[in-house]
C-alpha cells in the first residue's frame, strides 16, 4: 500500500456521525498513515470535539482554531483556550484560520482582525499555521508579512491560488495542500501549480467531507480519496503513486511533527520505474546549483552516506534489478570516482538480465584517470548522460568550479564525443539556471552529435 497522510479532514462534523468507524477503517485499508482533524468550524466546541476524537487512535491528530467564518462571534477568551489546547503532544498546528471572501459570514475586518491574532499565536506556541484563503489572496499575503510567518512554518490549505502565487507561499517557505479539486477537469490554474511547485513543497488532503475527487464527486468526502489526489498529482507531475505518496508523506511529518520524519541513509533507490544507486558522495566539482548544498535528499530519500558502500552491499541493497525498466548509477556524488565498482556492478547485472544500464555523469572519468575509459564501459553500460551545464568553458567553469579550471569543459565534449563509438545512447544535459542560455547549450550538443536533455532548476528525480 502506498504511505499516505491527509492533512485536512474534518471527521467530526455531522455528516459522519452515522458511519465514522467505518470511514476510519477504509482509511487505513487503503494505506493512510496518519490523519490531521481539523477542530475550526463549530466554534470552540469544534476544537473540544476534535481533541476528544483523536484520542481514539495514535493515527489521529489534530489542529485548533477558529475558522474564519466565526471570526464575527470569537471572543478575546478564546486565545486563551487555544494557547492551553496547542500544548497537548497530540495539537500538531493552529487552524484553520485565515479569510474568506466568498461567503463572508464574518465582517472582512473582523476576519482579518482574528487572523492576525491567530497567526501571532501560532508562532508563540511553536505549532505550524493552516491558512484559509478564499478569494483574499491579497490579504492575506498582506497580513503575514505584517506579522511574520511563524516559525513553525505553516501551509496554505485547498490552495486555490495561481501560478505566482505559489511561487510566492513556497518561496517563503510555506507548504501548499493539494485538494480534491485537482482531479477536476476545469482546474487548469491547479494544475499548472503542481505541475510546476516542488513536491517536496506539497501535502495532500481530502478536506472532508468536502471537495470529493473524480470519480466521486458530488459524493460526501473522505479520507480514503485522498489516493484519487495523489494518483492525479502523480499523473501531473510525471512520477509514480508511490513517489508522490512517499514525499508528501514525508513533508506532512515534518511540517506536523508527526512520528516518522526520520530518514535512513539509501544505496539503491527507486523512482517512477527506475532504481537507483547512490555509491559514492565524493565528487569532482562543486557546481553552485548542486542541491546538496542544502540537504542530501532526493524524493524521499537520505543519500548522505555514513561510508562508501562496497560491491556486495550495493548488489544486495538491489533486491531483483531485473525487475526494473533500468537501473541508473546516480546518487549524491560522481560514480565514476569508484569505477572498478560501476564496471562490476554493471557486470553482475547484466548476468541478472538487467536490460539497461545507465550512467549519469560529468564526463571527467577519462581526465581523472588519465586515459580513456570508455572502452571499459562497452556492453556494460547501455546510456549515458553527460553533465554539459554550459556553452562554452569560461561558463562552465563558473557553473562546475573544480581544480581543472577551464580545461574541464574541453574533457566533458571529448567525453561526449567519444561515447557514441562505445554506448548506444548518449544524451548530454543541462540545468536550466537562471541567466543560462539553453539555445547556445543546444547548439554545442548538435555540434558534439547528441540531443540535449534540460533538467529544471532545484527539483531533483
Amino acid at each position: 500500500m502506498i504511505p499516505l497522510v491527509d492533512t485536512h479532514a474534518h471527521l467530526t462534523f455531522p455528516e459522519f456521525d452515522s458511519d465514522r468507524s467505518d470511514v476510519l477503517l477504509r482509511a487505513w485499508g487503503t494505506g493512510l498513515e496518519a490523519i490531521v482533524c481539523v477542530g475550526a468550524g463549530a466554534g470552540m466546541s469544534g476544537n473540544d470535539g476534535v481533541l476528544e476524537f483523536v484520542k481514539e487512535d495514535s493515527r489521529l491528530f489534530a489542529i485548533v482554531g477558529v475558522h474564519p467564518h466565526d471570526a464575527g462571534i470569537m471572543e478575546d477568551s478564546w486565545l486563551g483556550r487555544l494557547e492551553e489546547m496547542a500544548a497537548g503532544e497530540k495539537v500538531v498546528g493552529i487552524g484553520e484560520v485565515g479569510l474568506d471572501y466568498h461567503y463572508k459570514h464574518s465582517e472582512p475586518e473582523a476576519q482579518k482582525r482574528r487572523f492576525r491574532e491567530l497567526l501571532s499565536l501560532a508562532d508563540r506556541v511553536g505549532k505550524p499555521v493552516v491558512i484559509h484563503d478564499r478569494e483574499a489572496h491579497g490579504d492575506i499575503w498582506r497580513i503575514v508579512e505584517e506579522v511574520g510567518i511563524p516559525k513553525a512554518g505553516g501551509v496554505f490549505h485547498c490552495f486555490s491560488g495561481d501560478i505566482e502565487f505559489a511561487r510566492k507561499v513556497t518561496g517563503a517557505g510555506f507548504f501548499v495542500s493539494i485538494p480534491g479539486v485537482v482531479t477536476f477537469k476545469n482546474a487548469a490554474a491547479l494544475h499548472e501549480v503542481v505541475a510546476e511547485i516542488p513536491l517536496e513543497k506539497m501535502v495532500l488532503e481530502t478536506d472532508c467531507p468536502f471537495l470529493a475527487p473524480v470519480p466521486h464527486r458530488g459524493k460526501r468526502n473522505e479520507p480514503a480519496f485522498v489516493a484519487e489526489v495523489a494518483a492525479k498529482v502523480a499523473e501531473l507531475k510525471n512520477l509514480s503513486v508511490e513517489d508522490v505518496g512517499r514525499v508528501t508523506s514525508l513533508a506532512a511529518r515534518r511540517l506536523f511533527g508527526l512520528p516518522g520524519a526520520e530518514l535512513e541513509p539509501h544505496i539503491a533507490y527507486r523512482i517512477r520505474d527506475s532504481l537507483y544507486l547512490n555509491v559514492t558522495n565524493r565528487c569532482n566539482l562543486a557546481c553552485r546549483f548542486c542541491p546538496k548544498h542544502n540537504d542530501y535528499e532526493v524524493k524521499g530519500y537520505l543519500l548522505k552516506l555514513e561510508r562508501e558502500p562496497s560491491v556486495d552491499e550495493i548488489f544486495l541493497s538491489m533486491g531483483q534489478p531485473e525487475k526494473y525498466e533500468e537501473v541508473v548509477f546516480c546518487g549524491y556524488g560522481e560514480p565514476t570516482l569508484r569505477l572498478e565498482v560501476v564496471k562490476e556492478i554493471s557486470r553482475r547485472m547484466k548476468a541478472r538480465g538487467v536490460k539497461r544500464v545507465r550512467l549519469n555523469t560529468d564526463g571527467l572519468a577519462s581526465l581523472v584517470y588519465g586515459r580513456n575509459v570508455l572502452p571499459e564501459l562497452a556492453g556494460l553500460i547501455d546510456a549515458v548522460s553527460v553533465s554539459l551545464n554550459a556553452p562554452d568553458a569560461a561558463a562552465y567553469a563558473k557553473n562546475c568550479p573544480s581544480k581543472y579550471g577551464e580545461a574541464a569543459y574541453e574533457a566533458v565534449c571529448a567525453f561526449i564525443r567519444e561515447a557514441g563509438k562505445h554506448i548506444p545512447e548518449v544524451v548530454a544535459s543541462v540545468v536550466a539556471l537562471p541567466g543560462m542560455d539553453l539555445e547556445a547549450c543546444r547548439r554545442r550538443a548538435d555540434e558534439l552529435g547528441v540531443p540535449l536533455r534540460v533538467r529544471e532548476y532545484m527539483n531533483v528525480g
